[in-house]
């Protein structure tokens, strides 16, 4: 997922499913799970459908079929016709869009987010689940068997959430809006080349409001550059499949730049004094974050790959909250999401598996920030001369970087961490 391969993979998958809620402890069975493509839920309430949209007006309507043209005459090339047939009489979904909007690794508090993800009864299953990853699948990419379960617990609550969103209504629907319109559109083309190529049925290609499929949550084109067919049956079936939704996963990741023999970081203690401003900038290797006096929180150093990493350190919620030293592997976690909330909630779920103490800090009970507040300080920030890259209401790495410089320019700590008053008083100050 980059530009080189990495940077492509981050663009095809930063929104991965939302966060998913928690079923209860089942009983394990002793063989893989049916195959499934309308995933349900162990115990009532079932898995939540898509909402239907509300209706439209006819000028969104007539809107959306401008688009639907344009997208045809832009992406069609010698399939014009056949995506033309699936996309008759479609309509854009208005929840689509405001899911987009309020994305819960982007608009709530780290520690909000990552406690609802990691919890005892979410790494219990998962530990009952760590046998069901095919050890030649370890073997053969060389992420670990706790990592891989972490993905598909947060992913879809190891396949009994998956998403009941007809993908290509709702990869149109992105498209439409137009917030990310060549992301999405690259993202339908494939999906319709799924369909068209007999890889997946229109009734089966269902996933989550941003176009994920399966218990592994692959967006389109990851599906036909990185899905594995693990049991040789002839497909990849990541919707119904153990063993093809672990591999494709691991797949992805090595593809990434997974390093085998390393962890994805540590929870640090910083020294008092400790200049926040070198948090989430360059990168450097363990002597130096140690000659600042930065120690890992349960003692000890380091393995000696990892040392020799270069590494920086996040305060996912401010100079109040835990502090952590992101190796390597925690940038390929975000290949699947390019969140630090989401990438901390694997990591940790994998630590928890392994049976690794929790977070010696607590987390500040911060209160979550509405849209207003985000794009506000979005748009104060860039008017003050911070400019963010964009107003687009996600707190991201650039939106934490101009708020780092603002802070440094008055006098405040410089940690990057938009609250809701900080939001506020910016809004005022540039207003």
């Amino acid at each position: 997922m980059r530009f080189s391969f990495r940077l492509l993979l981050i663009g095809s998958v930063a929104a991965c499913a939302p966060m998913l809620p928690e079923p209860p402890l089942p009983s394990m069975p002793t063989g893989p799970q049916p195959s499934a493509t309308q995933p349900a839920s162990p115990t009532p309430p079932p898995a939540t459908p898509a909402p239907q949209t509300p209706p439209l007006t006819a000028y969104d309507q007539q809107g959306f079929d401008g688009w639907k043209q344009g997208f045809l005459a832009r992406k069609g090339g010698a399939r014009q016709a056949a995506y033309a047939r699936e996309l008759e009489g479609l309509t854009p979904d208005a929840t689509v869009i405001r899911l987009d909007r309020n994305q819960p690794e982007f608009s709530r508090p780290a520690g909000a987010y990552i406690q609802n993800a990691v919890t005892p009864v979410r790494i219990a299953q998962a530990r009952q689940r760590i046998d069901r990853v095919p050890w030649p699948v370890v073997q053969r990419f060389g992420v670990p068997s706790e990592i891989l379960v972490g993905v598909w617990a947060q992913e879809s609550a190891f396949g009994q959430v998956q998403g009941n969103y007809d993908v290509i209504r709702s990869l149109a629907t992105l498209a439409y809006d137009g917030r990310r319109r060549d992301w999405a559109e690259t993202q339908l083309k494939h999906a319709l080349d799924i369909v068209i190529e007999g890889k997946r049925t229109r009734e089966g290609l269902k996933g989550s409001w941003a176009g994920a499929m399966g218990q592994t949550q692959f967006m389109p084109d990851n599906y036909l550059r990185l899905g594995i067919d693990q049991d040789g049956d002839g497909k990849v079936d990541i919707w119904g499949n153990d063993g093809d939704a672990l591999a494709s996963a691991a797949n992805l990741l090595a593809q990434a730049g997974w390093k085998r023999g390393q962890g994805w970081g540590y929870e640090v203690v910083l020294p008092a004094g400790f200049n926040y401003a070198e948090a989430e900038g360059p990168k450097h290797d363990w002597a130096y974050w140690s000659a600042r006096g930065v120690r890992l929180a349960q003692g000890g150093t380091p393995n000696g790959a990892e040392a020799q990493e270069q590494a920086t350190i996040l305060l996912p919620q401010g100079a109040n909250g835990p502090a952590f030293l992101a190796l390597p592997n925690h940038y390929v976690i975000r290949a699947y999401n390019n969140s630090v909330s989401y990438a901390l909630a694997i990591g940790l779920t994998a630590d928890g598996i392994m049976g690794k103490p929790g977070l010696s800090k607590a987390w500040p009970n911060d209160p979550a920030m509405t849209r207003d507040q985000r794009i506000g300080a979005q748009t104060a920030l860039t008017r003050l001369g911070y400019d963010t890259q964009g107003v687009d209401g996600v707190i991201g790495s650039n939106t934490r970087a101009a708020l780092r410089r603002w802070q440094l320019a008055n006098n405040r700590t410089a940690d990057g961490y938009l609250t809701a008053p900080l939001a506020d008083e910016l809004i005022r100050k540039a207003n």
